[in-house]
């Protein structure tokens, strides 16, 4: 069995930085695309930024150039460089892997981490 989880979260003051990490852990042979996804109290989840197994990235308009999405394939690890983060950025951060293939052959569709929690404060 595969699993997912994030690390990382905490309290930042705005304009400050955090990193976060995902790391996948079990018998794992490969991952497909990977992404950071967050949901806010009261809000949808949405999604933040992803990255294909071959380092095509994507991300949502209101990360794009303060957030930086990456991964490390032989940790089977994804990154989220998070800069200049505003208090609406406050979320529980996911990590997801949309395919995972196992050493056996099994594929596990649409994994999810248990999140971390982001607060921007002063």
């Amino acid at each position: 069995q595969v699993q997912l989880v994030e690390s990382g979260g905490g309290l930042v003051q705005p304009g400050g930085s955090l990193r976060l990490s995902c790391a996948a852990s079990g018998s794992i042979f490969s991952i497909n695309a990977m992404g950071w996804y967050r949901q806010a109290p009261g809000k949808e989840r949405e999604l933040v930024a992803a990255i294909t197994s071959s380092g095509s990235t994507n991300y949502a308009d209101y990360v794009k150039g303060r957030f930086t999405i990456s991964r490390d394939n032989a940790k089977n690890t994804v990154y989220l460089q998070m800069n200049s983060l505003k208090p609406e950025d406050t979320a529980v951060y996911c990590c997801n892997a949309d395919r995972i293939r196992t050493i056996a052959g099994l594929l596990e569709y649409d994994v999810w981490g248990q999140g971390t929690q982001v607060t921007v404060s002063s």
